[in-house]
């Protein structure tokens, strides 16, 4: 991650323009084949699977001004209270891994990465992306499919032994235009949910990482930043015109 998370300002295509993907309510209540045990099996729907093969999201938008996250669905207790807007003046949104009757589990924008927690379904509005972004860390480059179709491709930058980029499941929580689009951060940057495993906190920040754009491409195909993936300007600013906030963007080794 880099200090971008307190030196730039919401905004931005994705913001402001509709998603160019094919996008739909989702009704929540719908069947979906389930991997829960038969007990369960009548009350228990599962979002897409993440993982290998997964191809986009559900994505879950907060209605009110806060919501409040639970360890168990129906009474469980809350371990979180997340304001909407977040703290970039985005929606707040979460990730859907499954539904359960009236309640969905989420992905969360907390410590540790992969947590999870549940939500009622009444106080979000879902929606489908197709999209999807893949970094391979080992091969340095990202790919975003939408459905089984591969869109686009590129070289992306990561971090360093000392703050290594965390491998695992994650999603975009805003969309971030730096003063300076010309700058080291290139000319749009998305937050991601996850942080560093390593920084608990950097240049003011929470250690939150991101994907943006650079001034220095050169340095795209290494390990240069503190924990953020780094591509082109060119990839982050199609990202940008295209990817909703709540695209999931899974991370490699």
């Amino acid at each position: 991650m880099d200090p971008m998370f307190r030196s730039l300002t919401p905004g931005g295509p994705a913001g402001t323009l509709p998603v160019l993907a094919a996008v739909a309510v989702l009704a929540v209540a719908s069947a979906c084949s389930s991997s829960e045990t038969s007990a369960e099996s009548e009350e228990t729907a599962e979002a897409p699977e993440r993982g290998e093969g997964a191809t986009g999201g559900h994505i879950a938008t907060v209605l009110a001004d806060e919501i409040e996250i639970r360890s168990e669905p129906d009474g469980g207790e809350v371990v979180h209270t997340l304001a909407s807007p977040n703290d970039f003046g985005a929606d707040r949104v979460f990730l859907v891994r499954r539904t359960r009757g009236d309640w969905l589990e989420v992905l969360l924008p907390v410590r540790p990465n992969g947590s999870t927690g549940w939500i009622e379904a009444d106080d979000v509005e879902v929606t489908v992306t197709a999209f999807r972004v893949v970094v391979d860390m080992s091969e340095f480059s990202f790919t975003v499919t939408e459905g089984e179709e591969e869109l686009r491709t590129g070289p992306v930058g990561i971090g360093t032994s000392d703050a290594p980029t965390p491998p695992g499941e994650y999603y975009f929580t805003e969309l971030l235009r730096p003063p300076d689009p010309g700058g080291e951060y290139g000319a749009y940057a998305f937050g991601l949910s996850g942080h560093s495993d390593t920084l608990e906190s950097f240049a003011g920040g929470p250690g939150q990482l991101g994907v943006h754009g650079t001034d220095d491409e050169s340095g795209l195909g290494g390990e240069v930043s503190h924990g953020c993936i780094r591509v082109s300007d060119d990839d982050i600013t199609w990202m940008a015109e295209r990817l909703p906030i709540g695209t999931p963007v899974e991370i490699t080794e």
